[in-house]
């Protein structure tokens, strides 16, 4: 029961930041997850690929529940969506698929990593020329791939590329955060799909997984995100942008800090 009421804590804090920033909420689900797992004695070796495919298979939900908060306000790029989602779809699945033969240690060496380097973007980006604009139908589908695959490896729903990268094309800020928050479920639901198949040849798994999605926890962290994530949702459109943008930058640091510490 305990750990049910830290589920439950976890997706309530999860869908208030998904609908915030945009960002699936997998940054605070995976490290938090992959801590919890240990504790419950889950087996080491797919600590960090259970954390990975039940983060995405929650963002399913999640992203529902945000990008409808989001499209209420106008913010969401429908036609950004349209063009990026192809390739979001072949490297989100790919990168899952090839998660399962990647090392448990390697995979948090390069979510600590990517924290750290999104977390700097995010704080230090330059700003973009003025004539910038985003590419065409090539240059989206291959934009697409590579946030599929990276977000496939680190949990998340995209938001942690797929804002500065429609930020340094000229997209205005909230409008971004809305338009991640839709292009996070083609993420979540190709992830889910490939972390779900490649862990059928996993041994040692916990009972209820599917997988590598450990159901309970996907129960009990979707049911409180979905109910979070659009008061998050309204409040994007209350902040300023620069204020916004040191939220999501020192939510990323300290996760980044934590995650390089559990390394050791």
């Amino acid at each position: 029961m305990s750990f049910l009421a830290l589920y439950l804590g976890i997706g309530l804090i999860a869908g208030f930041i998904a609908g915030l920033l945009g960002v699936g909420g997998g940054l605070v689900l995976v490290p938090v997850l992959s801590w919890v797992y240990a504790h419950q004695g889950f087996p080491a070796a797919y600590n960090i690929h259970l954390a990975l495919g039940t983060s995405l298979a929650t963002i399913v939900l999640t992203s529902i529940a945000s990008l409808k908060a989001h499209h209420g306000h106008g913010a969401v790029r429908w036609e950004i969506v349209r063009r990026i989602t192809p390739g979001i779809v072949v490297g989100t699945l790919a990168g899952a698929l090839a998660a399962a033969w990647l090392p448990d240690f390697g995979l948090r060496v390069f979510f600590t990593l990517f924290l750290f380097y999104a977390a700097t973007q995010m704080l230090f980006g330059f700003k973009p020329k003025a004539h910038r604009q985003l590419p065409g139908w090539p240059g989206m589908t291959l934009a697409g791939a590579v946030i599929g695959m990276v977000s496939s490896w680190v949990g998340i729903g995209g938001g942690t590329l797929s804002v500065p990268f429609m930020t340094w094309c000229n997209v205005r800020f909230q409008e971004a955060i809305g338009t991640s928050s839709a292009i996070g479920f083609p993420i979540a639901v190709s992830g889910a799909v490939g972390y779900a198949l490649s862990g059928q040849a996993a041994h040692g798994l916990p009972e209820w997984s599917l997988g590598f999605i450990y159901l309970p926890a996907l129960a009990a962290i979707a049911a409180m995100s979905m109910l979070s994530a659009p008061w998050g949702a309204r409040l994007t459109h209350r902040l300023p942008v620069a204020k916004l943008k040191r939220i999501f930058a020192g939510m990323l640091y300290l996760l980044a800090v934590r995650m390089a510490y559990s390394l050791f």
